[in-house]
């Protein structure tokens, strides 16, 4: 008997947030800090033509979306390449930079998809320690050796929602050796208001030895058309386009990205509601004992650790109302803790009108 044998990886497969419940048909996501508002109305536009034309290919370099981004965020195009979501180009970067027992440090608590494609390639995944839920520059430059290629850093983090100032993010570059790739996940960046946050893609613009991630899944709602994009040397960019899929990008999330880019009103009134939301719900909260991280992205960590309620407790009942949370014992090993992505309006409220008769039982 012919036995087909392939490799075998020591990986947890990544779990996503829950977005069903048995037996119920409405349900209230706030599991995957998906857009709050939706989909901006000129991409609903844009995708609702009928004059798209599904038989043809892609463009594989995506010339207009690198086009449109680069006159928004004031870049270079040559130094842009877009991908099936910014995993993929996580996914590449890996492939390009590690080798097997090469090393690659990620924050102890952070986006599960740089530990799994660090180690698909063979890499070792080495971790750093986080102090208060926050990403530490000291304890990653205590874990840099002579094996280390990679540090990925997302900022503000997930699923903390803490972040690296701008002057610690500077701070960590410096110290890095030199031929350490820096790669700077900026998913959450629209929403920072806080003063004193800076963007990657604002801070390192012009470095050869930092890389930048941005995604359309988050604020620009395009979370299921799967886009995202990266910023790097030329260099790098130039390597990377000779091992990219294709056409990895497919025709309607280009389109709908360019559109995006153009809705200022929309990302406008996302920020407003997101800085409004996550604000309320986080003070209300903190009256029944749950603390979270300062506002920054579009989801707030709660700890249960001043609570009378366990978090597991607080979820399951949540569950049964139609909310789903997202639980940080699956994947990221966090206790006693869950993930809340800020919502529309209506499933705020909702939110906040369930949770005050689960503290009244």
């Amino acid at each position: 008997m012919t036995t087909i044998k392939f490799k075998k990886f020591d990986i947890e497969a990544y779990k996503p947030g829950k977005s069903s419940i048995r037996k119920l048909k409405k349900i209230i996501k706030l599991s995957a800090n998906e857009s709050a508002l939706g989909t901006s109305a000129r991409v609903k536009k844009i995708i609702s033509k009928k004059n798209l034309n599904f038989f043809r290919y892609p463009d594989g370099k995506s010339k207009k979306l690198r086009n449109e981004i680069s006159k928004k965020f004031d870049c270079d195009r040559e130094k842009i390449i877009c991908g099936a979501g910014s995993d993929e180009v996580i996914q590449m970067l890996c492939q390009l930079f590690l080798k097997p027992k090469d090393e690659a440090i990620v924050p102890q608590y952070s986006f599960l998809m740089y530990r799994i494609y660090a180690k698909i390639v063979g890499a070792n995944v080495i971790f750093a320690k986080e102090k208060k839920l926050k990403v530490s520059v000291s304890e990653i430059l205590k874990k840099v050796s002579k094996k280390t290629k990679i540090v990925f850093i997302a900022n503000p983090n997930n699923p903390t929602g803490t972040y690296l100032t701008k002057f610690e993010l500077i701070e960590l570059r410096k110290k890095l050796r030199k031929n350490i790739l820096l790669v700077v996940d900026d998913a959450y960046a629209e929403y920072m208001k806080n003063k004193d946050y800076k963007s990657g893609l604002d801070l390192f613009k012009k470095k050869e030895n930092v890389f930048i991630l941005r995604t359309f899944s988050k604020i620009y709602g395009l979370s299921s058309l799967r886009i995202g994009w990266g910023y790097g040397s030329r260099r790098v960019i130039n390597a990377l386009n000779i091992i990219k899929p294709p056409f990895n990008v497919n025709g309607v999330a280009q389109k709908a990205a360019v559109e995006s880019l153009k809705d200022n009103k929309f990302i406008s009134r996302s920020i407003k509601h997101n800085i409004f939301y996550a604000t309320k719900i986080k003070d209300f909260l903190n009256n029944y004992g749950i603390s979270s991280n300062k506002v920054s992205a579009n989801f707030l960590l709660l700890n249960f650790a001043k609570c009378k309620l366990k978090a597991k407790y607080f979820y399951e009942n949540l569950k049964k109302k139609g909310i789903i949370l997202r639980s940080t014992e699956d994947g990221y090993k966090i206790k006693n803790m869950l993930r809340l992505s800020i919502g529309s309006k209506k499933e705020n409220l909702r939110f906040m009108k369930v949770t005050e008769s689960i503290f009244k039982k």
